[in-house]
């Protein structure tokens, strides 16, 4: 299996040593544009919410993430796991598109989490 994470915390990509099984291909990309044109083959992509983010805070940065993917030729059929920021992040307020988040994850992250996920596709 493919997946995609989209993360700029490396502490979210050390979560995921040994949660993937050794024939599984994960990518990482720290930029949410290079990821979706990378989705060719994708079963799953994770999105840590806070990398989408253009400035600290304001989440009009996701919601052009969340536009392009939508529209995207190759990602848009992608399921959406989101990694919410941390319980005490602020942000300026909270957007969703119905069904566009397969499934959320809540920080801390851990291998468990990320291998639970795996199971769902």
């Amino acid at each position: 299996m493919k997946f995609i994470l989209i993360t700029k915390d490396a502490e979210v990509v050390k979560a995921t040593e040994g949660a993937f099984q050794q024939d599984d291909v994960l990518e990482v990309h720290d930029l949410w544009s290079t990821a979706l044109d990378a989705c060719d083959g994708a079963d799953l992509l994770f999105v840590d919410m806070v990398a989408t983010l253009e400035k600290p805070h304001k989440i009009s940065g996701y919601e052009k993430f969340a536009e392009a993917k939508m529209i995207h030729e190759v990602a848009s059929p992608i399921p959406v796991v989101l990694i919410w920021p941390p319980e005490d992040y602020e942000l300026d307020f909270i957007t969703g598109y119905p069904n566009f988040v397969f499934k959320p994850m809540r920080r801390p992250v851990d291998y468990k989490m990320f291998r639970r996920m795996t199971t769902y596709v």
